[in-house]
């Protein structure tokens, strides 16, 4: 059955929904384009390629509504020829569409949906059942995946491209033997191994350069470079989807390689923090090439009698306190949480002056539209903080009394501090830490096994109760933590520390990791052992070219 068999035999529905062809992008979910996200957002139902990389990079459940409707097309095995399988892939886009009257239906397609990708009888199925449709391009894997790699695709020794699909190239590839050629083949590795050999055949020069890339653009990403001649051998190991690149301009990636180069480049990092709390490091681990995994170790909880802190707020609004102290990002949101409950915003606090542990929470209160009246500069802590709060002076201060709305489990360092500077001090319980629920069975594996190159820990809380849930990270796992007090902590419970930061902040931490990786790669350069991160050789990973 053609494909205008298959659109004729599928009515239009009497609200007729509408196709929004969208390019994924090859794999990094930062390269999906604005009207791609605006789009699934107001999608009713996705349709997405069986094992494409949008599945498991997060995309759908950052973007899409949570109650769409994510069908899988059927995976191309399936299917006994290419043939069938586009008219089955048509055939379930039209179903979607017949399940979805009056909504969108976004097509999802990896790269771009013109290269490669199928559009044309998907579209032309839509185009016979009358169904309206509009196409989005999306970067292609075709120039993404060899820019991620540090291969230009043209340069003045490369003045032009042809790009092949390993599945539909033809018998006679004389015309791609031009040493000025940059010839790029997609496909499964043993079809572009079978290309590349055909290309080695028609005539191309044995010793041409070839850069051969596996889950292009993902923090898994393996460049292998070879020649011609050397591309069966090098490629022995090498499965799935694949891109290659045969031109003289693959010389180049020594010099321009800059993802695969970066200092995490690659590293599986656990955040044992709340989900909420840990995004910005792991915004900045993936910047350094990190793929982070995130566990929370504390759940955090109303107090059980909230009535201290309600007449605490109450105090802010009717002036009673010269200063509220806040030492995390939770305890700005419970305070802002109680003054909305009872229909206030900042201005209700308009006199008071505000006080902030570090960048992070000022951060929080600046979101929240307050700028803090102090911040420590040098040491980012209840410690660093007291070494900049001022003294009570009668004569200044026409209030003695200072908030600290915090955690259950707080210390008294603070307070005690506060006191000697001549401050009286409400310490108030704003919320409750708890320990959380034990990670996923994989998750607990993985960090007893080695599986995590590190972990960082960004409080004592953090580590205790990382072990309590989950157990103590693999020896050979490398251990950061955001101070002394962290660090203690894990020696106590015999944990090794490699890191720690130098100043006490999420961002130094990081920081810290990264210097330290940079610092591992230059060791291991030097000694040819061949070995980055702890999981390779833990698991017999394979050498990756890593540098700073």
């Amino acid at each position: 059955m053609s494909v205008a068999e298959v659109a004729s035999e599928c009515e239009s529905a009497p609200e007729q929904a509408r196709v929004a062809f969208v390019g994924a992008g090859p794999g990094d979910a930062g390269l999906l384009t604005l009207r791609a996200v605006e789009l699934l957002a107001q999608a009713r139902a996705v349709v997405v390629d069986a094992r494409t990389p949008m599945l498991a990079s997060g995309v759908l459940e950052r973007w899409c509504q949570l109650d769409v409707d994510v069908i899988e097309t059927l995976a191309h095995g399936a299917a006994r020829t290419t043939e069938d399988f586009l008219k089955e892939r048509a055939r379930q886009l039209i179903d979607a569409v017949q399940a979805a009257p009056g909504g969108l239906v976004v097509r999802l397609m990896d790269g771009d949906p013109a290269v490669f990708g199928g559009l044309t009888e998907e579209a032309m199925a839509c185009t016979l059942a009358g169904v309206p449709f509009e196409v989005v391009p999306g970067v292609s894997r075709v120039t993404a995946i060899p820019t991620y790699a540090g291969v230009p695709l043209t340069s003045t020794s490369s003045t032009g491209v042809h790009v092949l699909s390993a599945h539909q190239h033809s018998e006679d590839l004389s015309h791609l033997i031009d040493p000025q050629l940059t010839v790029v083949v997609l496909g499964e590795a043993e079809l572009v191994t079978a290309t590349l050999a055909q290309l080695r055949a028609a005539g191309r020069d044995r010793e041409t350069p070839v850069a051969v890339t596996e889950r292009g653009t993902s923090v898994e990403q393996r460049t292998t470079t070879t020649t011609l001649a050397a591309v069966a051998r090098s490629l022995r190991n090498v499965s799935g989807e694949t891109l290659a690149v045969v031109g003289a301009a693959v010389e180049l990636r020594e010099h321009l390689s800059w993802f695969e180069t970066k200092a995490l480049f690659g590293w599986r990092v656990l955040v044992p923090r709340t989900k909420d709390a840990s995004a910005p490091m792991v915004d900045q681990l993936r910047v350094l090439g990190a793929a982070p995994t995130v566990v929370p170790t504390i759940s955090v909880e109303p107090p059980r009698t909230p009535a201290q802190l309600e007449r605490a707020v109450r105090g802010l609004v009717e002036g009673r306190y010269e200063w509220v102290g806040f030492t995390s990002v939770n305890a700005v949101r419970a305070i802002r949480e109680k003054l909305s409950e009872i229909g206030l915003d900042t201005r209700a606090i308009a006199g008071v002056r505000v006080a902030a542990v570090g960048g992070v929470t000022a951060a929080a209160l600046t979101e929240w539209g307050i700028i803090p009246d102090l911040v420590p500069t040098h040491e980012q802590s209840t410690r660093g903080l007291l070494e900049v709060w001022p003294e009570f002076d009668p004569a200044d201060d026409p209030i003695n009394r200072v908030l600290l709305p915090r955690a259950d489990i707080a210390t008294d360092t603070l307070v005690a501090g506060l006191g000697d500077l001549g401050w009286e001090v409400d310490d108030v319980t704003a919320y409750r830490t708890v320990r959380a629920h034990p990670p996923a069975p994989h998750i607990r594996d993985a960090i007893k096994n080695g599986s995590f190159d590190a972990v960082l820990f960004t409080s004592s809380a953090t580590v205790r109760n990382l072990v309590g849930i989950a157990g103590k990270p693999h020896a050979a796992t490398i251990i950061g933590c955001i101070g002394p007090a962290t660090a203690s902590t894990a020696q106590d419970l015999g944990i090794r520390v490699d890191v720690v930061a130098a100043q006490a902040s999420a961002p130094a931490l990081v920081e810290a990791l990264a210097e330290h990786a940079v610092a591992r790669a230059q060791a291991v350069a030097e000694s040819g052992t061949g070995v980055v991160r702890p999981s390779q050789r833990r698991t017999g990973g394979r050498r990756r070219t890593f540098a700073g």
